[in-house]
């Protein structure tokens, strides 16, 4: 059959088998060509289509839809439970970064090793990348500047860009995990003062030290002090310091312990100050600490710089998780640009081989590790910890703030186009302190706890 070159398009090119007259009718808001408005926004475009006719299949109802609220109204709702932002990035085709320079901000803890390590190593310039690393003493700093786009991106604290999205602490503005940066890390300890109190039920009284209120630190320390009979809010008094400043006001007698990222509880015993009580590790086995994160904002403004970056960082934690490489990562990021720290310091955090503050070496291979993979279900669990607190509403739904934070799908997605083999799943059952955590139960978990403010 003889092609007619007048007649008009009908099939379209997504591969759905549709009818291009429909398409352009039912996205007419939206129906820009790539001629017209440049091919990052039409591919945006498409994304958008194919989400709505993945969630409305049926062409005439998808049609009335559309025709009573419009599509930029439709697309709105849409983007509060659906992380649009990440899917449009993901359907970027990879080309010329949108921007070449980038600041980064981070605070000096080995929390922050990928990052760091991605510039010590040349990853991000081997992504066209000209990274400037920002070190910020504290994190009110940190939200402030990534709020206001002079950063592009941060080393957060895992509860920060929950309660950033919620506005709680400031304005809301939707922030979004691109990676891990560790799992486990952090360390309780107290001042050598006390190695006669070795039970918690001893401290009260106790002044301690913690890097914000919404950390994962701050919660496992909550938890840990509930367990053992004392309200966190009561029986002891919880003080947020700069990390950079934990040592000293702990040699200062300004702190009785503290749950801090490393090195500065390795620092504290370092310094003859403190003696380790109790690793995180052994609270919440294999938790998060930290993240890498962006603003909905840049992510939507620079797909193909953002995907430069998180390959540049994800590429860095690879090799910082094997055992192999931490000395040559003490080594890279010992200087004063990056953590300032003594080599020693850092060797015994990152090798695992330390000195307990008690006159023993201790071995723990795990002692921290560096897993890229958001889980959604740890996001989950310090939602409700934070609610246990009193920090955030009643009216949450938590799988729906985790997956609108937490971008692990596409996290997974990037990973596997990079030959990783990320776990198949982000949605996991946890134990705390021999206590079974079910992300599918999470008000449930909530309300078994006998001390709480909820």
């Amino acid at each position: 059959m003889a092609l007619d070159e007048e007649a008009p398009e009908t099939v379209c090119g997504c591969g759905c088998g549709g009818d291009m007259a429909r398409h352009k009718a039912e996205m007419s808001e939206a129906g820009a060509t790539p001629d017209s408005e440049g091919t990052e926004a039409y591919v945006d475009r498409a994304v958008d289509h194919a989400i709505l006719q993945a969630l409305f299949p049926r062409p005439l109802a998808r049609r009335a839809l559309l025709k009573a609220v419009g599509a930029s109204t439709l697309l709105a709702a849409l983007a509060d439970a659906f992380p649009l932002a990440g899917s449009r990035a993901l359907a970027q085709q990879a080309g010329a970064l949108e921007k070449t320079k980038l600041n980064v901000g981070f605070v000096p803890i080995t929390c922050t090793v990928p990052i760091l390590l991605a510039q010590a190593m040349g990853e991000y310039q081997k992504e066209g990348l000209e990274v400037n690393l920002a070190r910020t003493p504290g994190w009110a700093i940190v939200r402030d500047k990534l709020n206001s786009a002079e950063f592009d991106a941060s080393h957060l604290v895992l509860g920060m860009p929950l309660t950033m999205t919620l506005g709680i602490g400031s304005q809301p503005i939707r922030t979004m995990v691109s990676t891990v940066q560790n799992v486990n890390g952090n360390a309780i300890v107290l001042h050598v003062k006390h190695k006669d109190k070795r039970d918690p039920k001893q401290w009260k009284g106790f002044k301690l030290g913690i890097p914000h209120e919404h950390s994962m630190h701050a919660m496992l320390l909550r938890y840990y002090l509930a367990e053992a009979g004392l309200d966190p809010d009561k029986d002891v008094e919880l003080r947020v310091f700069p990390p950079p400043d934990s040592v000293a006001n702990m040699a200062a007698g300004n702190l009785d312990g503290m749950l801090f990222a490393e090195p500065w509880g390795q620092r504290a015993v370092f310094e003859g100050i403190g003696f380790m009580h109790m690793l995180t590790k052994d609270i919440f086995p294999n938790h998060p600490c930290c993240t890498l994160s962006v603003t909905e904002k840049f992510v939507k403004e620079n797909p193909n710089a953002y995907g430069a970056m998180f390959r540049a960082v994800v590429r860095a934690t690879e090799f910082a998780d094997k055992q192999a490489n931490r000395a040559q990562v003490a080594d890279l990021l010992a200087p004063a640009n990056y953590l300032n720290q003594p080599k020693t310091v850092l060797e015994q955090v990152l090798l695992g081989r330390f000195a307990d503050g008690l006159g023993g070496i201790v071995t723990v291979e795990d002692r921290i590790g560096f897993k890229a993979l958001p889980y959604q279900s740890t996001a989950i669990w310090l939602l409700t910890q934070l609610r246990r607190w009193n920090f955030i509403p009643t009216d949450l739904n938590y799988a729906e703030v985790a997956k609108t934070v937490f971008l692990s799908s596409e996290a997974e997605k990037r990973m596997k186009d990079m030959g990783l083999s990320p776990p198949e799943t982000t949605m996991l059952k946890h134990v705390i302190l021999g206590k079974e955590f079910d992300p599918a139960q999470a008000d449930t978990y909530l309300k078994s706890f006998a001390i709480k403010r909820a």
